[in-house]
């Protein structure tokens, strides 16, 4: 078990580095003591329970969240959190449970039972393939391929397992036959019944750029430019309070769109024919910020000290939100996992939350899912996919340590040339 930081007060007067480092390391403890206890899976979530603060496990082990959290554990062998040994035999267990799993045309489902290998339907048709979800455990797994490069029998095994892992997605089945975009979901109960395009500016950079490098199964480039590219939600080229957004809905959309592709992903410099990507994000989130600045609907909390929108638990469930769709929600992860676009701003926020709400905020795992202060309500969650994003951009803020990693994938390197993007990764030869 890893080291329990449970004063905020004392984390709040710490020196911007060391804090940040006790936040990256409270927050991996949701992947290394709150994982699935046999396999190392990242569950969906975590529950607290009962004024002992006791956590309840959610039973389904998360795709996506698995490769967030397989991107936190590098970090945290690279900080010296756990051993090398002990993340590589962690990663072994992983590893043989997703071999376990039931996939479609190569395609994890979105929850998984760690035990057997069995798909946890998300609903009643989404019950087999999800391509994005896979994608983002893809990022993962390539990452630790690059990171675990010793020449030793147990990291050449996991590697070679990776490849296949990764080879086996059949990245092109999911155009349905063909078409000029990715679908999102395959069922062979269902077939392509949930019917989801992969289309407008949205989380998914990532699981068009992984098609696009598919060693074996990869989409034509056009897939992306036709399908991503095209339609409604992508273009946008409005000013909201006073700041132009060139692509995505109204206001930017959640801020989990900075995050979710951008683990691997680096922004800086990355550029195609839509847009600058670090500029962007950037400006998306300086429109997040600056509504709940603004509070046009006067929620209590809400300033420079308190902003941050996106999808997360909230007192009625679970919601998407942003400035076009805000309840008075807070989500840590939405400011914290900004850290590399907005440092100064950010350690402000990190340092509200811990010195204004204490241990109704921070607990076992890091910050709680969110907390809406108009109806008194912390929650009692924590979220694999809100928690990864966490522990790995604030870790590329200080280090760039998982941007180096994917973006020195070949095939990522590949992909990304394949459709016409450019990056100082890429060197002379880029776009």
């Amino acid at each position: 078990m890893l080291k329990d930081d449970r004063n905020p007060k004392a984390l709040a007067a710490l020196p911007d580095g060391a804090l940040i480092d006790a936040v990256q390391r409270q927050t991996f403890r949701y992947f290394w003591d709150g994982a699935d206890a046999a396999s190392g899976l990242a569950l969906d979530r975590r529950t607290l329970v009962g004024a002992t603060g006791e956590d309840l496990a959610d039973e389904r082990a998360a795709i996506g969240g698995t490769g967030f959290g397989i991107m936190a554990l590098i970090v945290a062998v690279e900080r010296g959190w756990v051993t090398r040994d002990a993340a590589l035999e962690r990663l072994g267990r992983m590893r043989d449970a997703l071999f376990r799993a039931r996939r479609y045309h190569g395609a994890f489902p979105h929850f998984m039972d760690a035990a057997s290998g069995a798909t946890i339907p998300m609903s009643p048709k989404d019950d087999a393939g999800d391509l994005v979800e896979t994608s983002f455990l893809c990022m993962g797994l390539l990452c630790a391929r690059q990171y675990f490069s010793e020449d030793t029998a147990v990291a050449r095994r996991l590697r070679a397992d990776i490849d296949t892992l990764w080879h086996e997605v059949e990245w092109n089945w999911f155009t349905q036959g063909g078409r000029d975009v990715l679908y999102w979901h395959w069922s062979p109960n269902h077939g392509w019944a949930m019917n989801h395009e992969v289309r407008g500016w949205n989380e998914c950079l990532i699981t068009y750029v992984l098609a696009a490098a598919a060693p074996r199964h990869a989409i034509d480039p056009r897939v992306y430019h036709r399908g991503f590219a095209a339609g409604n939600g992508f273009v946008n080229g409005q000013s909201y309070y006073g700041i132009e957004i060139p692509l995505g809905m109204p206001y930017g959309g959640p801020l989990f769109f900075t995050h979710y592709s951008f683990c691997g992903l680096d922004p800086h410099g990355l550029k195609d024919r839509y847009a600058d990507y670090w500029d962007l994000n950037t400006r998306h989130l300086r429109i997040n910020r600056a509504h709940c600045v603004a509070n046009p609907r006067g929620f209590p909390g809400y300033g420079e000290s308190c902003w941050g929108l996106t999808a997360s638990d909230d007192p009625d469930g679970y919601l998407a939100h942003d400035p076009s769709n805000d309840n008075g929600t807070i989500s840590p992860t939405a400011a914290l996992a900004s850290l590399p676009y907005a440092p100064a701003e950010v350690m402000q926020v990190l340092r509200h939350f811990l010195t204004v709400h204490g241990e109704r905020l921070w607990r076992d795992y890091g910050f709680v899912d969110a907390f809406c202060e108009q109806r008194d309500w912390f929650a009692n969650t924590f979220l694999a996919i809100d928690q990864g994003p966490i522990v790995v951009m604030m870790e590329n803020h200080r280090t760039g340590l998982l941007w180096k990693l994917f973006m020195s994938v070949p095939e990522v390197q590949a992909g990304l040339r394949a459709l016409d993007f450019s990056s100082p990764h890429l060197g002379a030869s880029a776009a």
